[in-house]
């Protein structure tokens, strides 16, 4: 199986609404399920952000096998200290396969050998056991939960914490 990252574009918006609309996609996060225009103004926002100066954000349209499955972003979030944040949401039919692993290995590869960054983290609802596992498969160190992070549908959400260094990285081994 083929796991890509590429460029998120403007034009990516219906492909990207054909996951932002399910529940189940969104379920953990304070927005959603995307209207059409919800979809477009995301994808255009991400989109612009590869030109902006200086560049935080880089947004990336997944493809496995060649289709659309999701995206995937890196932000930095210090520059200084070069702390970035990796994140990704996948359409529900591509769940449990081991493509968000691959994907955050991506990130971080990114991460590490293109930007210099020191410190990368992500965090996932309590809840969503899978993101927890594919953070802790990529190499992260679970740090612990941070209390009512998010105010999403059902009330006030926490957040678990995993991070990795520069020097605890290692390249996937294909």
């Amino acid at each position: 199986m083929s796991v890509t990252l590429r460029q998120l574009e403007a034009d990516d918006w219906p492909v990207v609404h054909t996951w932002g609309r399910l529940l189940d996609y969104c379920r953990f996060q304070p927005w959603g399920p995307d209207t059409e225009d919800e979809s477009r103004a995301f994808v255009a926002e991400a989109a612009a952000a590869w030109t902006a100066a200086p560049q935080i954000r880089y947004a990336y349209l997944v493809s496995v096998d060649g289709q659309a499955a999701g995206t995937a972003e890196l932000n930095i979030r210090n520059a200084a200290h070069r702390h970035g944040e990796l994140s990704y949401g996948l359409h529900p039919r591509v769940w449990g396969k081991g493509i968000g692993t691959a994907v955050a290995q991506q990130l971080l590869e990114i991460g590490f050998n293109q930007l210099g960054l020191h410190r990368i983290m992500g965090t996932c609802d309590p809840r969503n056991v899978g993101s927890a596992r594919v953070l802790a498969k990529a190499g992260m160190t679970y740090e612990g939960r941070m209390r009512q992070t998010l105010r999403i549908r059902d009330g006030w959400r926490d957040s678990e914490l995993f991070s990795i260094l520069e020097d605890e990285w290692r390249p996937a081994s294909d």
